[in-house]
């Protein structure tokens, strides 16, 4: 029996996916190429906007036309956040909470639909699925689930529930697993890793500290951060931890104090920028982006340019812009004076803009320097080999070995930088 996962949403999502797959290969079903070939479809689903609901129905609906033979199953945030939904033609429903139920109904090899979304409460405690990866170089490994912060734009905390983490113990036996299957780079994630360890009086510093004493893991990076979770000696014991990547992922949201309120952010902009200079102070190197969300309700004109200064200000070396989504279940999709769509839009691509100058800035520094390059795979371009991996912020880059070199995946190397393209940088392996 042949199965094939199909993800929306963040890299929660798809490492969650990833862990499932895993699963699934160990109960001896096969990971089919393509959906035609499956007789299991799984889409995991993402319901942060009204957008990636319908991007998910679509999905079924053209999964049912191609593989109408098929078992269809939906899983993730749509179904955790609206259980009340019409999932009609799906064969097998769960949300988040429960994903040992979908194991159970795929193991019956012939069982009747069902649903079966069973709600979150605050006693909840941390559970995943195994981390798994193909490239074998880099691992997203989720340590945090739920939010608590509800941020009045956001369905998440009803999608995932309360904040709840990896235990210590556990922790400690994934990243000796994951060293020990040839992993070099950790990735921590979760839904607001910075709640990390709020059960136990730990800290994402911790996490961070137990992966880099694990031998064979070369680096440690971070997932998505909020700001109000940060701090001075967080920062300062990141910065002593010789494996750790200073990239920071630091969300915003927008750089407007009035704004901010009605979003229900616990942070205002003087704090934020108080805490990105303390990240440049400790990290000269680091690369600090963020997401930023534009027309949201009651957002004027003059909002939206403080906005735009404060990006500026802050000099982010990558900016995800979104325009507002009035989100069904949400407080802001009833606040009044909604953004109309066209303001929406102009808004979007008049940061990405501003975002994009700043991101080739950051970007043209690097021609001519040498940067330190963790090796993930090997790519065809214009029938010309090459291979990709991340310097220690996060940028891509692409390395063009002059003869052909094997062996480098998963190796660290010194990479001279020729010249950068889109969002990446381009080079070949420095001399030694």
């Amino acid at each position: 029996m042949k199965f094939k996962i199909l993800t929306l949403g963040c890299k929660v999502n798809h490492a969650e996916s990833s862990g499932l797959a895993a699963v699934l290969r160990g109960m001896q079903l096969e990971e089919a190429e393509t959906p035609a070939e499956a007789d299991i479809l799984i889409v995991n689903s993402c319901a942060v906007t009204a957008e990636s609901v319908r991007k998910t129905k679509q999905l079924l609906r053209s999964l049912g036309r191609k593989n109408p033979s098929a078992k269809r199953i939906l899983t993730g945030c749509w179904p955790q956040a609206f259980p009340e939904d019409d999932f009609a033609g799906v064969d097998f429903v769960t949300g988040t909470k429960n994903r040992e139920a979908l194991l159970e109904w795929i193991a019956e090899r012939n069982p009747a639909p069902q649903q079966n979304i069973p709600t979150y409460s605050s006693g909840d405690v941390f559970s995943t699925l195994p981390c798994a990866d193909t490239t074998r170089t880099r691992a997203f490994l989720k340590i945090q689930d739920g939010c608590n912060q509800f941020c009045s734009y956001c369905i998440i905390p009803f999608a995932r529930g309360r904040c709840r983490s990896m235990p210590p113990e556990r922790l400690r036996s994934e990243i000796k697993a994951l060293a020990d299957a040839g992993f070099r780079e950790i990735v921590l994630t979760g839904i607001n890793i910075g709640f990390f360890g709020m059960e136990t009086g730990q800290t994402l510093a911790d996490a961070v500290e137990l992966c880099a004493e694990q031998e064979g893991i070369l680096r440690v990076r971070l997932g998505s951060l909020e700001p109000e979770r940060m701090d001075a000696e967080t920062l300062r014991r990141f910065a002593a931890c010789e494996k750790f990547c200073p990239q920071f992922h630091l969300s915003l949201q927008s750089g407007c104090d009035d704004v901010l309120k009605r979003m229900n952010r616990r942070y205002d902009t003087a704090q934020y920028r108080a805490l990105a200079e303390e990240i440049h102070r400790l990290f000269p190197d680091a690369a600090l982006t963020t997401d930023v969300i534009v027309g949201f309700p009651g957002e004027t004109d003059a909002q939206f340019e403080e906005t735009c200064r404060f990006v500026q200000e802050i000099g982010f070396t990558k900016v995800h812009v979104f325009p507002y989504s009035a989100r069904e279940g949400t407080r802001a999709a009833g606040f009044p004076d909604q953004v109309p769509q066209d303001v929406k839009m102009r808004r979007a691509g008049q940061l990405t803009a501003i975002a994009d100058e700043i991101r080739r800035a950051h970007l043209k520094q690097f021609v001519g320097k040498e940067v330190s390059v963790l090796v993930e795979g090997e790519k065809q371009q214009n029938a010309q080999r090459f291979y990709q991996g991340h310097t220690p912020d996060g940028t891509l880059v692409k390395i063009f070995p002059e003869n052909a070199e094997k062996g480098l995946q998963n190796s660290a190397i010194c990479v001279t930088i020729e010249k950068y393209e889109d969002d990446c940088l381009c080079g070949v392996p420095a001399a030694d």
